[in-house]
């Protein structure tokens, strides 16, 4: 880690993970400017409070005075006229990965929450034990935990360092995975399903990105992973590291015994979630969570391993401190109840993701309807990938609203079929809409929900700000 003062430029700032950047990098000490096209919340408006001078537009002029290092977004092509010009005048250029261990990494015992799912709720709950066992955790986490006031955190030397390990590619001048670029201690691995088709256009070439990344965790280190996940359990024999199982009763069918263990499950009457502790069949403690669902039981119990096992820290803490873990925004986050109607936001957008939060929403609020509102925004959610897959990600809800493909530029023998995934829904007893547009999209949901639904807004992106507008317009109705 350089300690002295340094220019940095970050070309594509507003994004989640790049603004969170910059904030760390501030916090460091550091001179940090941003460009990027909009500022729009919630990103836009923090980075002024966090000092980063935010620069509208794109221009070779935002690079005068020069800056010591530039970092280029993985949203940025070759022909941004920054990216253009830093690489001309052979500026020294990096991308968020390589900073982020340059910065923040290195001199840290550093944990890596890796997975096609659940690695954002994963990453938060091994901060927050971590930080609740006085272990003083840094973090960089692609999401606002909600029990610290933003997704980064600086650490001592020597600390624990959590980072939320992002298989998706770098930086259009780097192709690889973020993760791989980590240099992990331990690690977690909750899932490893095909998904990002636009950087890993086959299941093996996703497979293998894992396959590195297992690779990376030394003898020394941990790797916990969960117990029934086929795709996994192929890959773990590349492992150097320590391997801890985990799983949860009705979760999965496990082919062997994990070592650590959920069961004798009980959904409280708020909705929260109880369970034993099993290691190796002893039961070991009682848990207690606030979230629904049983794959963030799953979560759960992976980041009490993680915590035991890398960072001693004794079980009795850990399953103290768990249920004061309140979550992460826009992983169910309840937005407000107008009308007394529920409505939650989620950036579940690959049927695995959807099908698991629609259950623990429906185990949650067992009366009234379960409305689900989903835009198909990711690359791999835009396409007939998961055609099928998507007809039976819908099951827990009684109401199904599909807005329009979230991007455009796809031929269209690639595009998800909403209209034939509404009609299979419909064959089988639903009330199933495919939408043209974001306003038929909210007009059809308000039209449908009433005193006692829950609605449950599916999306990777802002989806066009239909939560807030939604929000809004229920809030109104109410009033009046």
């Amino acid at each position: 880690m350089r300690l002295t003062q340094m220019r940095i430029h970050i070309v594509g700032v507003a994004g989640t993970g790049m603004g969170s950047l910059a904030g760390l990098l501030a916090d460091l000490g550091h001179e940090v400017s941003g460009s990027d096209v909009r500022f729009d919340p919630p990103i836009g408006p923090l980075l002024s409070r966090w000092g980063v001078r935010t620069l509208p537009g794109f221009s070779a002029e935002n690079l005068t005075p020069e800056p010591e290092l530039v970092v280029i977004g993985n949203v940025c092509r070759p022909d941004n006229v920054e990216a253009a010009a830093a690489r001309a005048r052979a500026l020294p250029v990096a991308h968020i990965a390589s900073a982020l261990q340059q910065f923040a990494l290195y001199g840290r015992e550093v944990t890596v929450c890796a997975g096609t799912h659940g690695k954002t709720t994963t990453s938060s709950l091994v901060a927050w034990l971590l930080d609740a066992a006085g272990k003083q955790p840094g973090f960089f986490i692609g999401g606002v935990p909600n029990n610290f006031s933003q997704g980064f955190r600086i650490a001592p030397a020597g600390a624990p360092f959590v980072i939320e390990g992002d298989e998706y590619d770098t930086a259009f001048f780097e192709k690889t995975a973020k993760f791989l670029h980590y240099r992990p201690d331990h690690a977690i691995i909750t899932s490893i399903e095909h998904d990002h088709i636009d950087i890993y256009p086959t299941e093996s070439s996703y497979l293998d990105a894992f396959r590195r990344f297992i690779e990376l965790v030394p003898e020394s280190g941990f790797l916990v992973s969960h117990g029934a996940d086929a795709a996994l359990l192929t890959l773990l024999p590349h492992a150097r590291a320590n391997v801890q199982s985990y799983g949860v009763e009705g979760f999965a069918a496990y082919p062997a015994a994990p070592e650590w263990f959920a069961t004798n499950l009980h959904v409280s009457a708020e909705g929260g979630q109880e369970f034993d502790l099993l290691h190796h069949g002893r039961n070991v403690g009682r848990g207690r969570i606030t979230a629904s669902g049983l794959h963030n039981v799953a979560n759960a119990v992976a980041a009490i391993v993680l915590c035991y096992r890398a960072y001693q820290v004794d079980l009795a803490t850990l399953l103290d401190a768990l249920p004061l873990f309140t979550g992460t925004r826009r992983r169910q986050e309840l937005l407000g109840e107008p009308r007394g109607i529920r409505l939650y936001d989620d950036f579940a957008h690959h049927p695995t993701a959807v099908s698991t939060t629609l259950w623990g929403l429906r185990h949650r609020h067992q009366g009234g309807r379960l409305i689900a509102v989903f835009e198909p925004r990711s690359a791999t959610a835009c396409r007939n990938l998961h055609q099928t897959n998507y007809t039976h990600a819908f099951d827990a809800a009684e109401v199904v609203v599909l807005a329009p493909l979230g991007r455009t530029g796809l031929a269209e023998n690639e595009q998800l079929d909403t209209q034939a995934i509404a009609s299979a829904l419909r064959a089988r007893g639903k009330d199933a809409v495919a939408c043209t547009s974001l306003e038929e999209l909210e007009n059809a949901v308000l039209t449908r929900a009433a005193s006692g639904d829950t609605v449950a807004l599916l999306s990777n992106g802002a989806f066009g700000d239909v939560p807030k507008h939604l929000l809004t317009r229920l809030n109104e109705e109410a009033t009046r």
